[in-house]
């Protein structure tokens, strides 16, 4: 690896998930990674991992509540001010609403929670990282979506990640046009990836993110990260505005098992 060498990237949601895979992957591939979180002690852990690895160079955490306009532009500030250098910015964050106290909440509740974190952090910090990175020179700029937000999924959870991530699907398409030449905007739509939910999901979910896969296993947070690096290296150069499922080729009902 190496191609990211010299590179400095901002990943929100690091300290985590998909987040913290595609740290690590990055700063495998030599990037100077810049790791945002909420919590301190959660950011502090995955830096001390990331500085274990061979060639692994965390540049700094910030820590900020994107769920609001004000930690989106705390978030900004703090990146402006403490990085001059930036190359790439991954929008990894998200809220989870599958797990944990989350889980409870009504469903105007979660819609509430997935807009703030999902779809309007992504769209301010989009914009203002994209036009830093265009005043710069250039860079690229990587969003999260879902593989089923374009076919539709049934269920409450179903329902709301097609409206919120489809929605981050078209401000990606929209954001790549505003920001072209210089600035490349993708978004990885990921499909079952076996994150916290699918740690504890039930005998049927984990039999039904099998089967829906044509490879016939879940994804795991590295095959997300994956893509995410190549979307940020120089071997995509000439990819920009495009969403890129990453689920294993997704088996539709119709399809034979």
């Amino acid at each position: 690896m190496g191609d990211l060498d010299g590179q400095h990237v901002l990943i929100t949601g690091a300290t985590s998930g998909i987040g913290r895979a595609v740290a690590r992957q990055l700063a495998e591939a030599g990037a100077t990674v810049i790791l945002h979180g909420r919590r301190a002690t959660a950011a502090e852990e995955v830096a001390a991992e990331i500085a274990r690895l061979p060639r692994g160079s965390v540049g700094g955490t910030i820590l900020a509540d994107i769920a609001t306009p004000a930690g989106c532009q705390q978030l900004t500030e703090a990146a402006q001010t403490s990085f001059p250098q930036l190359d790439a910015v991954c929008l990894i964050a998200g809220a989870d609403t599958l797990t944990g106290p989350t889980a409870q909440l009504g469903f105007e509740e979660k819609l509430q929670l997935l807009t703030d974190v999902d779809l309007r952090s992504t769209m301010l910090l989009g914009r203002a990282f994209g036009s830093r990175l265009a005043a710069a020179g250039g860079g690229s700029l990587v969003t999260i979506g879902w593989d089923q937000a374009a076919i539709g999924m049934a269920g409450d959870s179903g329902e709301l990640f097609a409206a919120i991530k489809g929605a981050v699907m078209a401000f990606t398409k929209s954001l790549a046009k505003s920001l072209a030449p210089s600035v490349r905007v993708n978004c990885v739509a990921p499909g079952w990836i076996k994150t916290a939910w699918g740690e504890q999901a039930s005998a049927a979910w984990q039999q039904r993110a099998i089967q829906e896969s044509l490879v016939g296993r879940w994804g795991e947070p590295e095959d997300i990260a994956a893509a995410v690096h190549w979307l940020v290296s120089p071997q995509s150069s000439f990819v920009t505005g495009q969403i890129i499922n990453i689920n294993g080729g997704f088996r539709t009902s119709q399809d034979p098992s």
